[in-house]
């Protein structure tokens, strides 16, 4: 059984880029389809930023719950996967149902002017403007449409020594597939998604962590002392980091797995563990969606060449992780509400990459806006930074959670502005927005201290960096020297020759 539709757009793809594209489509009163093959709203909720983040919630309420330094205790505690698993789902699955109402809410109906449709199943170019999918009901849908959004996301990079079974070597996709605390886990990568869910398994302390860092430090391409901190916290929750270490080969018994690790300073070592977790980043789904039948470009990544309004072809857009930019949902969501306003020929501003703030869920959470003290050396920018530590903090110290500091690099001048920011411990997240406010407004430093921070608040340490930089701080550097920091770097002047 087969049919034809038309549609003004077709956003190919339910994940953060597509989802956000579709309904900024829907603002400009189309008719909009939403093709998707796999789960509604793809890794953004299942198997991806939702549920690893409810997993990491969860974990962090029963490591917060098995603490003993409060004056409490909690007693008969237990933690049972699969139910810890049903929580996740059902998380996800909240998630789902918000977008599929939302969906029906917009529904098509005689005489509507615009409307949202989802089918499910899988597409491929048959033309320029043609689609053909192969429906999960066993139809084939003819669908053509004046303007078309790419926004098939990203699948986990394979390993070429760890084939995927799903069982006892897994990746992202497959942690909600696992039946019990695995007794022994190999993390393999040491990058921001690897040391999630190492901090994840190891504060629920059911399993024995170990994570392979190919490099002498973890997110290496963030600056030592944060990559230090990092490191630190998780081996202070248990987890075993194999550093500078090469996977040679693993070997496959009937109740475990046997994994040879060769160390650059020429030593071996085996270790024997249950599950293999392999985290080394994300791949761009482009194949086989039929891209030879237009003429969308790859790159030698497998990237769509997209240009600076998100375009590939004449009349066809780019949104989300396949654009090769960071794979992050906000960027994600707005690349595709930046395509949407491009088809309408109604942007205003470009698209900007500077100063996108991120999370990092490690134990602690750690958020980051602009650049770090590498970047700034890289580009022979002078700086100050300042390091302020949560234990001066009355709002940490009250929590009891001193573990934490924020780190504000400014220009080096008489009234600066703030060129990046990292901060590490409870209410990170929070303070972050704070500064990616002012620096997206360029607000300069004298500005920027008249902004009085609420008592008690996390964010009074942000107060104190900035008071800091002025000789206005009420806890002063000299004082506290072991909790505040503060460096002035310059680039080195070239001789001439």
């Amino acid at each position: 059984m087969s049919q034809k539709l038309k549609y003004d757009v077709c956003v190919i793809g339910s994940g953060p880029a597509g989802f956000a594209a579709a309904m900024r489509s829907y603002d400009f009163g189309n008719h909009v389809v939403i093709v998707e093959e796999g789960e509604l709203g793809g890794a953004g909720v299942m198997h991806g930023a939702l549920t690893s983040k409810t997993l990491w919630e969860l974990s962090s309420n029963y490591a917060t719950a098995k603490r003993v330094d409060r004056g409490y205790r909690a007693s008969g505690l237990h933690v049972d996967y699969p139910k810890v698993k049903d929580r996740v789902y059902k998380a996800a699955k909240e998630k789902q149902y918000q977008l599929r109402s939302q969906i029906e809410t917009f529904a098509y109906h005689e005489g509507a002017t615009r409307s949202i449709t989802l089918l499910e199943g899988r597409g491929v170019f048959t033309g320029q403007k043609l689609l053909e999918i192969s429906t999960h009901l066993g139809e084939v849908i003819t669908l053509e449409a004046d303007y078309f959004i790419l926004a098939t996301g990203s699948s986990p990079r394979e390993h070429p020594l760890l084939p995927i079974d799903q069982k006892r070597i897994i990746n992202s996709d497959h942690i909600l597939s696992l039946k019990r605390f695995p007794k022994r886990i190999l993390i393999v990568g040491a990058g921001i998604v690897g040391c999630e869910f190492a901090t994840i398994f190891a504060n629920y302390g059911q399993s024995e962590v170990h994570l392979l860092d190919s490099q002498n430090r973890v997110i290496p391409f963030e600056d030592d002392d944060v990559s230090d901190y990092v490191n630190q916290k998780l081996l202070d929750i248990g987890v075993s980091i194999h550093h500078e270490a090469t996977l040679r080969e693993i070997q496959k018994h009937p109740n475990h797995i046997d994994v040879i690790l060769d160390y650059e300073d020429g030593h071996t070592e085996v270790i024997a563990v249950d599950v293999i977790l392999v985290s080394i980043g994300r791949v761009p789904n482009t194949q086989n969606i039929g891209l030879e039948s237009t003429n969308i470009e790859v790159d030698g990544r497998g990237f769509l060449k997209v240009d600076s309004e998100c375009r590939v072809d004449k009349d066809i857009y780019a949104a989300g992780d396949i654009s090769g930019n960071m794979a992050l949902v906000n960027i994600a969501e707005m690349e595709g509400r930046f395509a949407a306003k491009a088809i309408e020929s109604k942007i205003d501003f470009p698209l900007s990459y500077h100063n996108i703030s991120t999370i990092m869920f490690f134990n602690p959470e750690i958020s980051a806006i602009g650049l770090n003290e590498k970047e700034c050396q890289a580009k022979k920018i002078p700086y100050k930074v300042i390091t302020y530590q949560h234990a001066l903090i009355s709002r940490a110290i009250a929590m009891r959670e001193t573990d934490g500091f924020f780190k504000i690099i400014v220009s080096d001048e008489e009234n600066p502005v703030i060129l990046g920011m990292r901060a590490a411990g409870l209410h990170s997240a929070v303070s972050i927005i704070f500064i990616a406010t002012i620096m997206n407004s360029h607000t300069r430093l004298n500005d920027i201290m008249k902004t009085i921070h609420p008592h008690p608040s996390i964010s009074e340490g942000i107060q104190e960096c900035l008071r800091i930089l002025k000789g206005k701080s009420i806890m002063k550097p000299e004082a506290f020297p072991q909790h505040i920091q503060v460096k002035v770097w310059k680039p080195t002047p070239t001789v001439a020759s």
